[in-house]
């Protein structure tokens, strides 16, 4: 079974890779520029299976070598994780989200239908749901409608759309949707984790901050319709997110195509969150208050139930002080 992962050096990616390794089924592939993710990860990767991993660096605006690659290697299955991901830096240059999220995106399904893939699974984000008009404690569901706030969700939704779109050409075209919220921490054996430069996500941030990598840490406004009036936010260890998708390939063996919410259903505010790294990493560090975001919903949670019961998907993991500990650690080993 040849299976392609885009994005596969980086931090979603490599664990996903690590885990397809556990079925001896799998040639893996993965396609990666290299801007956010790293060589040294592909390589701890082929070293754990030198002869089932191989990786080919190319960025997926290169259409005709696209083309030729998916053309050439007839891969069976297809996990698409490469994008760029940081919501302030949508809102600045939204048309570098367009072409390398959408557009990118759009080539690639465009030739994986042509060239005989059977599954796709695509890396999506809760952003597409926007700001919630109701604080619902029972997280958002698959039929909650989309209503994106930045150009980061937008640029997701468009992508999610026309993969649905290719796939009515083509009925041997199949595909799993995940709408990640907020994934955190590493690896549980330690082998990979998170090594992104310049992080935004708060878990690895405070992680950061805690180890004396950063003299301080940002809350993004404090005044949020919320308990302590900051940010709340369903964490998702990656392990189990990257377990999610072996779930999906399994899944379309019998199911059509469809879309699920990739996340716990239990919300934590920012200042929880930093709460529990200084407990982690038994030490205080230094907060500071600064004005909100553009584009940050104020609460965000995932109604967890259709993934858990149309996959029979259990999480592992979904403990915030053994996310925090399994960041801190990576982050210490860095």
């Amino acid at each position: 079974m040849k299976i392609l992962v885009t994005g596969g050096a980086g931090y979603i990616g490599s664990h996903i890779v690590k885990q397809l390794l556990q079925d001896k089924k799998y040639e893996i592939t993965i396609l990666d520029n290299l801007s956010t993710g790293f060589k040294s990860t592909i390589e701890k990767l082929i070293s754990l299976a030198p002869k089932r991993v191989k990786f080919i660096k190319e960025d997926l605006s290169n259409f005709a070598k696209i083309r030729k690659i998916l053309k050439r290697e007839k891969f069976d299955e297809v996990v698409h994780l490469a994008a760029k991901l940081v919501v302030p830096e949508s809102l600045d240059f939204p048309a570098k989200y367009y072409l390398n999220n959408t557009a990118n995106t759009a080539n690639l399904v465009d030739n994986c239908a042509k060239y005989g893939v059977k599954k796709f699974i695509f890396s999506s984000t809760a952003a597409v749901y926007g700001e919630p008009k109701i604080k619902n404690l029972d997280g958002l569901d698959e039929n909650s409608i989309p209503a994106p706030i930045n150009p980061y969700g937008y640029s997701k939704l468009f992508s999610e759309q026309i993969i649905k779109d290719i796939a009515k050409t083509n009925k041997n075209f199949k595909f799993v949707i995940l709408r990640y919220f907020n994934v955190a921490g590493g690896d549980v054996d330690g082998v990979i984790g998170q090594s992104t430069l310049n992080a935004t996500h708060l878990i690895k941030v405070a992680s950061e901050t805690s180890l004396g990598k950063r003299e301080q840490i940002a809350i993004f406004g404090d005044d949020y319709d919320t308990d302590d009036g900051t940010c709340v936010r369903d964490y998702i260890h990656v392990s189990d997110l990257a377990n999610a998708h072996i779930k999906a390939l399994k899944y379309l063996n019998k199911n059509r195509s469809d879309t699920f919410n990739c996340g716990y259903g239990i919300g934590y505010s920012v200042k929880e969150v930093l709460e529990t790294m200084k407990k982690v990493g038994k030490k205080k560090f230094k907060i500071k208050i600064a004005p909100r975001r553009e584009g940050d919903p104020s609460f965000l949670i995932s109604n967890n139930k259709k993934i858990k019961k149309m996959m029979g998907w259990k999480p592992k993991y979904d403990d915030l002080t053994l996310i925090c500990r399994t960041a801190y650690k990576w982050e210490k080993k860095l």
